[in-house]
């Protein structure tokens, strides 16, 4: 490995000319604003930005690659690959062609007033608007020129860029030439800084195999953005079987669109495998020996059993990560549903199974600890079941060792919008039946749900006037997911009134009202004539009975 100097036009010659490339098992751009400022920033200041790692290209390059984002698709022969730096290259390039849409990078040439800075660089959101770029402002050179700000892109040390200053100073100084010479004069000063600017980088010679190319790849990774354990299996699966898992992972996304609506594909993919593999889903083990090659052999089963688990979710109207209790659940039913029979009344049982799975995972404590050890101990022991092992005794399924909750416990699950499983759980069970708006009749669906409000059937208000405290109010039995037109429609007012209003707002009468409720399992009688706890006593005994329906496999 040789280190080297390259100024930076070198750099952006190289990624004009599409010189350089990155192989494609380099993660996507990542870097936030403040990392592109801080850049730009150093910079100006002269500071080191940090050396870059390359690999030489010889007569074929010896990964399938990408462009730097923005820059041309065609161009020169490929004589080098970017294996670190990617992101500090990517934003150099970008911020200098003003290529980002939804932002545009300055310089300010007044002190700062927070660091004290003579210089510094700073952004503006932009966005698109009728073909037009807005806000209008940012691209009048005589209004920047009054705040003393410049584009980073008249930085750009190249002829274009030189060119481009001239237009844009006659345009800032309204003809001015005493003007136009002072803004010249100052931008060319910081395109001299820019123009010699050192990015130091590490050579890999052409002949490195590609097994120490990654490794080195891996080790030698020191962006502000540390790589994941996803962003290394890329890189393993890669340069093991030349497969690309961006584009797995993206048709997976493609053919199941709703799975980040619960959980990262990444992750789940990543989990889903480690299960399969007979592996606990950590990250020693997903950068363990054969876990990419695990991987891809597995990946059909992996890909079919997370459509499935997903499907499954929806089918049990659990419809959201906001409505999912716990998420460790989502791997072990996306790697059993993989395994899972097809078809007719062998698909039918294995449904009841992890029905049965899912809903006890839900209302016992089975994953408040460990989880990742519990999740595939129970893997293991369902898969026994669902391939004909009768005498297979899953302990998740062990109500001496994962008891459920009582119409008691139920009643004191807390406020359903904190992450506690209890509550969440609740206001999935209560969601099982429909969830129809207690107004307009809507069923819940994944699309309403986001319109939705949690709402107090018992107001807040009311209950303080009758000394309750905040941990009696906001319990989960004492909520609704409603419309926020039905929420701001009910208010404050009491249970009686709001349903006596519902009542003689639909020509079906108490009928459709009570149907509305039960829809949430919600007791009518209780809500109209009873006191609050005789209403939390009934809906928690409504509530318990469903729990054990489905905790025992049942459909409902």
């Amino acid at each position: 490995m040789e280190a080297r100097n390259r100024t930076l036009p070198d750099w952006l010659t190289r990624i004009r000319t599409r010189q350089i490339k990155l192989p494609r098992f380099q993660r996507f751009e990542a870097w936030p604003t403040v990392n592109i400022t801080s850049l730009l920033n150093n910079v100006l200041r002269e500071l080191p930005v940090g050396a870059v790692l390359v690999l030489e290209v010889g007569e074929e390059e010896p990964f399938i690659s990408r462009t730097v984002v923005g820059a041309p698709e065609t161009g020169e022969r490929v004589i080098e690959h970017l294996l670190d730096g990617q992101q500090r290259l990517t934003a150099l390039w970008r911020s200098l062609t003003d290529d980002y849409p939804d932002r545009s990078y300055f310089v300010h040439l007044e002190e700062d007033e927070e660091t004290g800075a003579p210089i510094y660089a700073t952004s503006r959101a932009r966005w698109m608007k009728d073909g037009r770029k807005y806000p209008l402002k940012l691209d009048e050179q005589d209004l920047l020129w009054k705040e003393k700000m410049i584009p980073v892109s008249l930085l750009r040390p190249d002829d274009s860029a030189a060119a481009a200053l001239t237009e844009w100073a006659m345009k800032a100084s309204g003809g001015d030439m005493q003007v136009v010479l002072e803004i010249i004069q100052q931008v060319n000063g910081l395109r001299a800084q820019f123009a010699k600017f050192n990015i130091p980088f590490l050579s890999l010679p052409s002949t490195t195999p590609k097994e120490t190319a990654l490794s080195v790849f891996i080790q030698m990774n020191t962006s502000a953005t540390p790589l994941t354990a996803y962003d290394i299996v890329v890189a393993q699966v890669e340069a093991g079987t030349e497969k690309s898992l961006h584009d797995l992972v993206g048709n997976l996304k493609a053919s199941v669109p709703h799975i980040e609506e619960y959980v990262s594909a990444s992750d789940l993919m990543l989990t889903t495998s480690a299960l399969l593999q007979g592996k606990v889903a950590t990250q020693s083990n997903f950068l363990s020996k054969g876990f990419s090659a695990g991987l891809i052999d597995n990946w059909e089963v992996v890909k079919t059993g997370i459509k499935r688990a997903i499907e499954f979710l929806e089918q049990e109207r659990i419809l959201d990560a906001k409505r999912l209790p716990t998420d460790v659940i989502v791997a072990p039913l996306s790697a059993l549903w993989g395994l899972a029979p097809k078809g007719l009344d062998a698909e039918g049982e294995a449904r009841t199974l992890l029905r049965k799975y899912l809903w006890r995972a839900f209302f016992t404590d089975r994953y408040e600890r460990t989880s990742a050890t519990r999740a595939l101990a129970d893997f293991k022991e369902l898969r026994s079941l669902l391939e004909g092992n009768r005498d297979a005794k899953p302990l998740v399924f062990s109500d001496e060792e994962w008891p459920l909750p009582t119409p008691e416990q139920l009643s004191l699950a807390g406020w359903p919008t904190k992450k506690d499983r209890l509550p969440r759980a609740l206001m999935a069970l209560s969601l099982r039946a429909g969830g129809y708006d207690l107004a307009d009749s809507a069923p819940a669906t994944r699309e309403n749900l986001k319109e939705r409000e949690y709402h107090h059937l018992f107001p807040v208000a009311r209950l303080k006037e009758q000394g309750k405290g905040e941990d009696e109010i906001y319990r989960a039995l004492n909520c609704a997911l409603v419309t926020w037109k039905t929420n701001r429609t009910i208010s404050a007012k009491a249970p009686e009134r709001y349903l006596a209003e519902r009542r003689e707002g639909t020509s079906l009468g108490e009928a459709e009202v009570r149907s509305r409720l039960e829809s949430h399992l919600v007791p009518y009688d209780e809500m109209v004539s009873a006191g609050y706890e005789e209403f939390l006593a009934a809906r928690a005994a409504l509530m318990h009975a469903m729990m054990l329906k489905l905790c025992s496999g049942q459909s409902v």
